[in-house]
């Protein structure tokens, strides 16, 4: 069947917006996911449309492009949910999104703890859906999504059979669709405990309500995995390690002694909880990174394997150049900590940083600290946070392994 080429085509009557002639109407006919503010013509009709709309996209000749999700006060006025004009972003179309996710993870996981919708690596730009069991929480960070939130907890329901869907309003990316930051319970209820989440041999513990983010980072699933390859027999340091990731897969897998480094005294005591359901000893100590691992170097310690995964320095461009001078910083530090012959992990979630000018940021503070390093792997996110290869911002996580 070939796809309608105007928005006229539809039987029902929603708004239409336009690209300008400048504009890369080839980019998003190949994937290109969103239309900014600077490609589109913004007239006042359009400056009207309320945020979450639905709206169809066309090219400046009028041919249809899909089917998108409308917010005018953000940069990113357009983000496409369907190349298929006549589409109905309704609970149907979120439940067929939803079993397609579903289906995919069954056959990677052997047990219902991931990440269930990565955004746009997942055709629901915007949107973040990590699953713990029986319970899911929903990080609804584009408008569409907000207001089909309640229907994307019914659909998330019958797709996954989970028991209770929270809503996490803490994503930085709300504050840019102009949207609040009140979490509450979607459907049945909220855990009156920390969820324990078993991977790689290691027990965590997810604070669904209180913690960060929706309680949990799945993604660096394999990147755990690969550095309790290294840290048999061995000594480790899991810095900026939030409740314990890892250093409690290390301990899992054999390593003889672990430290744990962090901000914050309540992501630590997950750790030491997680430590304790293993039967095994986590050494934490609470405080600023930096500071920490300049007086362990005043110490003289060393550690046969240290790792730092420190939050996003840098989250955009305009901080790029500041980001990259803080990862070099820790890196310099880290690198002082290593035993000869041991093992650094250098990682960083900041989509802005490409892996090119990470990793350079990265020897140049091993290169300050007087270090040399062989890279051993370049780990990404796991298979449950898929990549739309059309936007890079999607490929935001880089775990850099060195020897050194």
């Amino acid at each position: 069947m070939t796809a309608p080429v105007s928005a006229s085509d539809r039987p029902d009557s929603i708004p239409v917006l336009r690209l300008l002639p400048k504009a890369n109407a080839r980019a998003i006919r190949r994937g290109a996911p969103w239309v900014f503010d600077n490609e589109l013509v913004m007239d006042r009709r359009t400056r009207k449309i309320a945020p979450g709309t639905i709206a169809v996209l066309e090219d400046h000749e009028r041919q249809a492009l899909g089917v998108v999700a409308v917010n005018p006060t953000s940069k990113i006025v357009a983000r496409m949910l369907d190349r298929n004009v006549l589409a109905n972003i309704d609970r149907d179309w979120v439940f067929d999104k939803l079993t397609k996710a579903v289906a995919m993870r069954d056959r990677l996981y052997d047990k219902p703890f991931y990440r269930l919708i990565h955004a746009e690596g997942d055709g629901m730009p915007g949107v973040v859906i990590d699953r713990f069991g029986d319970t899911a929480v929903i990080q609804p960070n584009a408008a569409w999504a907000e207001m089909l939130i309640e229907d994307m907890a019914d659909a998330l329901m019958a797709a996954t059979g989970v028991a209770n869907v929270l809503k996490n309003a803490s994503g930085r990316g709300r504050a840019l669709e102009s949207l609040d930051d009140v979490s509450t319970v979607l459907r049945g209820s909220a855990p009156d405990a920390a969820i324990a989440v078993e991977m790689n041999g290691a027990t965590y513990m997810a604070d669904l309500t209180g913690g960060q983010k929706t309680g949990l980072f799945f993604d660096q699933r394999d990147n755990h995995g690969f550095a309790a390859r290294l840290s048999g027999d061995s000594s480790v340091l899991d810095v900026f390690s939030h409740v314990g990731g890892f250093a409690l897969a290390a301990l899992a897998n054999g390593a003889k002694t672990a430290v744990a480094i962090d901000g914050s005294a309540a992501a630590l005591e997950l750790a030491e909880a997680g430590a304790k359901k293993m039967g095994k000893v986590l050494d934490t100590r609470q405080g600023d990174a930096f500071d920490v691992m300049s007086e362990m170097a005043k110490e003289g310690l060393k550690f046969d394997v240290v790792i730092c995964d420190p939050p996003a320095f840098a989250p955009s461009k305009k901080t790029l150049d500041k980001g990259l001078r803080a990862y070099e910083r820790v890196a310099r530090l880290a690198a002082g900590l290593v035993k000869d012959d041991g093992y650094l992990v250098l990682c960083s979630c900041s989509h802005a940083a490409d892996t090119n000018s990470f990793t350079g940021a990265c020897l140049r503070g091993i290169g300050r600290a007087g270090r040399r390093a062989q890279l051993l792997h370049t780990g990404t996110a796991g298979p449950d946070h898929p990549l739309l290869p059309q936007l890079a911002e999607s490929g935001y996580l880089k775990a850099l392994f060195f020897r050194l």
